[in-house]
């Protein structure tokens, strides 16, 4: 088969904050258009539909790629293990909580909760140093994070909102133990084969256990705002910004990925606002700037500290020389 080889990349692409910020904005969107989709259908068929769709996508892309397809059996059991955490079990709370509460708090409590568990749990095995910047980082956003939740207009009325919200903070976790192990995982493997077999292996969980569902659903009733909402989140916030996840992951830290997850909510916001009728206040405003800032000062001292780094290598070297 001809292998596309698409040279060198231009430096947008190449930026992993720029691929960062493309899944941020994809991931957002996803929480409103899946909120549409469950409205039809059980929230684990629809979870699986996405990454079916979303898996046969990224293999096809793989297939007539210049990387190879297959990849060893002990990365393949990596990205199984990767594929259960963050395709099957994220994606099956994902879409329960957006089942459960509105759209807006998911779009807020995952991108937040997330990299403050992905960075206990680093410094908790010492695989990370808590750096001032990134502890005020974290702190900004989960005071705005409590602005944005405490303000939350008459959504706080609506019924199963506190459970959703719980199943929203269990996929936070879920999510942050995603970024580290497929941080692992592409030490042997390029971004484009870590997310497709990762998302194969999910997709395939995921339909394992929504086969009783499928049976529910009704297509001749199902509208078309639906079907073009499944066929948008297996091409974007699956396909596009999985791809997109690993891309950006392979170059900065598991924190700091995370860290550009605090521009969801601002995006989440929007799209709700727009698509979803969910309405945001004045104070939710003052949140969400504190959330940016938050993401703002991490990256920051991120891109600082690398810089510092580089040089002291350069200068090292320059020395020996």
């Amino acid at each position: 088969m001809m292998k596309v080889n698409t040279g060198k990349s231009p430096p947008f692409i190449d930026n992993p904050y720029a691929n960062l910020l493309i899944t941020m904005v994809f991931f957002a969107s996803a929480f409103t258009s899946s909120k549409v989709v469950v409205g039809h259908m059980p929230h684990d068929a629809a979870a699986a539909l996405r990454f079916l769709g979303g898996g046969i996508i990224l293999a096809i892309v793989l297939a007539i790629s210049k990387d190879q397809f297959f990849i060893s059996p002990h990365n393949l059991i990596r990205c199984a293990i990767a594929g259960s955490i963050g395709v099957f079990v994220y994606n099956l709370l994902f879409f329960q909580g957006v089942n459960l509460a509105p759209a807006i708090d998911g779009a807020l409590i995952v991108p937040v909760l997330s990299p403050l568990f992905t960075f206990i749990i680093l410094v908790s095995l010492k695989k990370e140093t808590p750096t001032f910047a990134k502890v005020v980082g974290l702190s900004l956003g989960v005071v705005g994070a409590v602005i944005f939740v405490g303000n939350q207009g008459d959504l706080a009325a609506l019924g199963n909102r506190f459970i959703g919200d719980l199943v929203f903070l269990a996929a936070a976790i879920s999510w942050a133990l995603y970024g580290i192990v497929s941080k692992n995982i592409l030490r042997n493997i390029t971004p484009l084969q870590a997310t497709t077999w990762s998302t194969i292996f999910g997709s395939i969980m995921l339909c394992a256990v929504s086969i009783p569902s499928f049976s529910k659903i009704n297509w001749s009733v199902i509208p078309p705002a639906v079907e073009y909402n499944l066929i948008f989140l297996a091409v974007g916030p699956t396909a596009i910004a999985y791809l997109f996840y690993y891309r950006g992951l392979g170059k900065v830290t598991p924190t700091t990925a995370t860290l550009m997850m605090l521009s969801v909510p601002v995006f989440g916001a929007v799209f709700a606002f727009f698509f979803l009728g969910e309405t945001i206040v004045g104070w939710q405003i003052v949140g969400a700037c504190l959330l940016l800032a938050g993401a703002f000062i991490s990256i920051i001292s991120w891109k600082a500290y690398s810089y510092r780094g580089r040089h002291r290598r350069i200068h090292a070297s320059h020395k020996h020389s």
